[in-house]
């Protein structure tokens, strides 16, 4: 029997939403850029110091950007959606802590190494 301040199962919420919910700020659209699935984000910059008031998400990102990442391979490295990541690339992108590279339109792309980055950023999630 439960008691009157525990909570019953229709007060449950699944953890996997509320931690990106919680990450964003409930933010759910990047104040700017689109960030697709194949965008790459690169690190600018000496690393932010300890008093820049980034969360750890944040960081996290541009570790992982000091080498270009696509945003599929940004989600798949920290389990979070990509639209989350999204949101926490938008961040750090009007600090000027990353560059975004949006992808090309299709009939410009020729080039396999994306297509197989992409490959392997999906295979990753």
């Amino acid at each position: 029997m439960r008691g009157a301040d525990e909570p019953t199962d229709e007060h449950w919420v699944d953890p996997e939403i509320i931690r990106p919910y919680v990450v964003t700020r409930g933010r759910t659209q990047p104040a700017h850029g689109r960030f697709d699935l194949i965008s790459m984000a690169l690190a600018i910059g000496p690393p932010p110091g300890p008093d820049a008031g980034l969360d750890p998400e944040h960081l996290r990102i541009l570790q992982l950007c000091r080498e270009p990442k696509s945003v599929a391979e940004i989600a798949a490295y920290l389990d979070l959606p990509a639209g989350t990541i999204r949101v926490l690339l938008g961040d750090l992108f009007d600090r000027e802590l990353v560059s975004a590279q949006e992808p090309t339109s299709e009939v410009d792309m020729h080039d396999m190494k994306l297509y197989r980055a992409v490959l392997d950023g999906l295979r990753s999630l």
